[in-house]
């Protein structure tokens, strides 16, 4: 009796009809600190990920800083190398926004300079990137102070926009704040909360507003740590230990600041009070000295603390 083989093609599923999984990959424009941390976040869930900068000198850089990230992780029994590996492959640095237009997502987390508005630059960062994604594709920023709703006002389909805020200052910041716009769709912004959980974080919604929770909130904290300080209430170090003791901080709000950066600080500060005008949000005396002279923390090796080339704390007290 003669075999009878019969094809298993037919059996599966055609290209065609192959459902296609939400948020396969994503863009991210601007691959800083920050751009890195949602490169990272989003590859180790198995997503695609193609970042944009503005040379190749810069992709570079990037792509040497996450790999650096993810050998810590390693040492520290974290990571495998055959994780690390997957991870990279699903890692792309471009010079071109059209390389966005398989995207289902794509956040702007660019850098602004200190003391520049980086307004009107996010704006035209939406418009490319509306020019090479396709219609349903949902564009995001990662800005904290800037208002979503203004930043769409001039695309064509307004309604896919939010503002997805995910936090990078603490340890395993689980957190991510979520603010629709005056025109985002439901279906987007439902979509966006599938994402967040796709990276295993959890959503706060939050009304737009410049600053959200987090920002509004740490600004004046910082400030606050800082007039404690200077009117000699306690040091700097024992500032950072009540709060990580008594609140359970990971970090104290010096070193919170050197994480994030004095200069970023500084923009937001900017920012909160040219909208709301109070001056609780007007940079203390400190942090304008520290940043005048270029001690923005980790990033320049020294801030409120100094710091070695891994990002340690080297010395106690370097302050003023």
């Amino acid at each position: 009796m003669a075999e009878i083989i019969e094809p298993i093609e037919k059996y599966g599923l055609s290209k065609q009809s192959r459902p296609k999984t939400l948020f396969s990959k994503i863009g991210i424009v601007g691959c800083g600190s920050v751009g890195q941390e949602l490169v990272i976040n989003a590859s180790k869930h198995g997503i695609e990920v193609i970042f944009l900068e503005l040379s190749h000198q810069l992709i570079s850089h990037s792509l040497e800083e996450i790999r650096k990230q993810l050998d810590h992780e390693i040492n520290h029994w974290g990571l495998t190398p055959g994780e690390k590996n997957a991870i990279m492959s699903r890692i792309r640095g471009t010079l071109v926004y059209r390389d966005f237009a398989e995207c289902e997502l794509v956040i702007e987390a660019i850098k602004s300079k200190q003391g520049e508005s980086s307004f009107n630059l996010r704006k035209d960062v939406f418009k490319n990137i509306e020019k090479h994604v396709h219609r349903d594709c949902i564009i995001a920023t990662n800005s904290s102070t800037l208002v979503v709703t203004e930043l769409a006002s001039e695309l064509e389909f307004g309604d896919r926009c939010v503002s997805l805020h995910i936090s990078t200052t603490a340890p395993g910041a689980s957190v991510v704040e979520l603010a629709r716009s005056m025109h985002t769709s439901n279906e987007a912004y439902e979509k966006v909360i599938k994402f967040v959980k796709l990276l295993d974080k959890i959503v706060i919604p939050v009304t737009e507003s410049p600053g959200l929770v987090s920002v509004r909130l740490f600004v004046v904290l910082l400030n606050e740590a800082c007039e404690t300080m200077m009117e000699g209430v306690s040091s700097m170090e024992n500032i950072d230990l009540a709060m990580r003791a008594s609140f359970n901080m990971p970090l104290g709000i010096f070193e919170s600041a050197d994480k994030i950066g004095l200069d970023k600080i500084m923009r937001w500060m900017e920012n909160l009070y040219s909208e709301f005008g109070s001056t609780r949000y007007i940079a203390s005396p400190i942090i304008k000295k520290l940043a005048r002279a270029n001690r923005l923390g980790r990033v320049t090796g020294i801030g409120f603390y100094e710091y070695d080339k891994d990002g340690n704390k080297i010395v106690e007290d370097t302050c003023c």
